[in-house]
């Protein structure tokens, strides 16, 4: 089924062609929760997330596009664990992980937009970049595991689980279930950013930091890929800061950022500053492993570009009310 994504144009698409976005895609652009991650399913999903950005692209829009993989990178790791037990064939890596899953999604989303471009005629390129992001090899974030990855568990599979491996689970805030979280440490460089710009100038949707990016630390005087997934929102955060970025989208599962999120006293927030922004993360109104992160992601943007980063799901894009804005 399509998924509804209105025509009407948000921010005035028409008049602010030639500019620069950078998009995040959220998990449920990829895969929805309830479902069982078969090529079909996140094709399907990736071709209509793709489809709404229809609007931008069409106005003239030059796009960056990061996204997430975390449901994907569980899936591989419990790939590998299921060759040794069976085959004897070697587990790899967490970060040789996240290489594997920034190809397989890459080439997903440029599967989509190649069939978007087809539809609607729009005369464009799209590739993705392997990305190596660099991150701090003494960041005390390794030491507190946060990041939720692979498939949603049962509370008893979870403890089953912790019992024989030692994993970490918590359980997600939106009710799907429990799910592993590892460490995510913040990214403080994206590797060939400026190649970035480049191709994105010649009219190419670049497809890079693939689920925050393959994690590499600097040890014993040259980068080395280290255990860890990054935040994907603040890779892209970093990345269109860095490419000097006009506007900078997060995608996600709700239409609008929320406090008190699912009480009876919920409030959905249009426009809020970015002091606004962080006296509500201070008060613990989005949750770790969440929104928290994405909050954190815009207001980092927001206060080196001091341009506006909105967050919502892709469905709405064209609603000219769209989504929660971040100003400063």
């Amino acid at each position: 089924m399509r998924r509804r994504c209105s025509r009407r144009l948000c921010f005035n698409f028409f008049t602010m062609t030639q500019k620069l976005a950078v998009i995040a895609f959220g998990g449920n652009a990829l895969l929805k929760s309830h479902q069982k991650g078969t090529y079909q399913e996140q094709i399907d999903n990736v071709t209509e997330t793709c489809r709404c950005l229809v609007p931008m692209l069409k106005a003239g829009y030059k796009m960056v596009i990061g996204h997430g993989n975390g449901p994907q990178v569980g899936n591989v790791m419990l790939q590998h664990k299921a060759g040794k037990e069976a085959a004897g064939v070697e587990s790899m890596p967490l970060n040789f992980c996240v290489a594997e899953t920034q190809g397989s999604i890459g080439s997903l989303i440029e599967e989509g937009f190649r069939r978007i471009f087809a539809e609607e005629q729009i005369n464009r390129g799209t590739v993705t970049l392997l990305t190596h992001v660099e991150v701090d090899a003494n960041d005390p974030l390794f030491q507190n595991p946060t990041k939720p990855v692979g498939p949603y568990l049962t509370k008893e599979e979870a403890d089953r689980n912790h019992a024989e491996t030692g994993d970490i689970y918590r359980e997600d805030p939106k009710g799907n279930g429990w799910r592993k979280v590892v460490a995510s440490p913040k990214p403080i460089g994206i590797q060939n950013v400026q190649l970035v710009r480049q191709l994105a100038d010649q009219d190419i949707v670049v497809v890079t930091v693939g689920g925050g990016g393959i994690p590499v630390a600097m040890k014993n005087g040259y980068l080395q890929g280290v255990e860890a997934v990054i935040d994907k929102d603040l890779a892209s955060a970093i990345t269109a800061v860095e490419i000097n970025a006009d506007e900078f989208y997060i995608l996600t599962d709700v239409p609008k950022v929320y406090i008190n999120f699912r009480k009876e006293n919920e409030q959905a927030l249009d426009v809020i500053t970015v002091e606004e922004a962080k006296k509500h993360l201070a008060d613990g109104q989005f949750t770790e492993g969440s929104m928290a992160p994405k909050i954190r992601a815009a207001i980092m943007f927001v206060e080196k570009t001091g341009h506006t980063c909105i967050i919502t799901e892709a469905g709405k894009l064209g609603d000219d009310q769209c989504g929660t804005r971040i100003v400063k």
